[in-house]
């Protein structure tokens, strides 16, 4: 299963990079993270590890697996029966709006039970981070 939301945000391009790479501050911009702690120092790398807590759900460490600075990274959490991967990209526009997309794939021998059980969960949770880091970033630049 992979859903995927894309959402314009009328904001720079920097500003919006930074309030999806500062993973540490989630909690201050979206109500589906209350906690997010960085479990190693320095900017978000290939390897950099962030323990998540959401409403209702286990805690779970992230691991960032791919990264173009100042455009995209995707991170997993999970082992082999379950592996849970989401994206997260910026592009900036010609007209001053930047384009952000969220991504959310659940894999392994789980996932078709996974996506019955909480596919609808995901979905919502994905539209909800989307519509939060559009609000967020369009108050920080007014």
């Amino acid at each position: 299963m992979r859903h995927e939301v894309v959402t314009t945000v009328r904001a720079p391009a920097e500003l919006v990079w930074e309030t999806i790479a500062s993973v540490e501050r989630w909690p201050e911009w979206t109500p589906t993270v209350t906690a997010a702690r960085r479990l190693d120092d320095g900017p978000l790398r290939v390897g950099a590890r962030t323990e998540v807590v959401q409403p209702g759900q286990p805690s779970r460490v992230w691991v960032v697996t791919e990264l173009r600075d100042g455009a995209s990274f995707t991170w997993s959490s999970g082992g082999r029966a379950l592996r849970l991967t989401a994206g997260h990209a910026v592009r900036a526009g010609e007209d001053g709006e930047v384009t952000v997309a969220l991504s959310f794939a659940v894999s392994g021998p789980l996932a078709p039970l996974a996506a019955l059980t909480a596919g609808r969960t995901i979905r919502r949770l994905l539209g909800t981070e989307a519509e939060s880091l559009k609000r967020w970033c369009e108050r920080q630049r007014a």
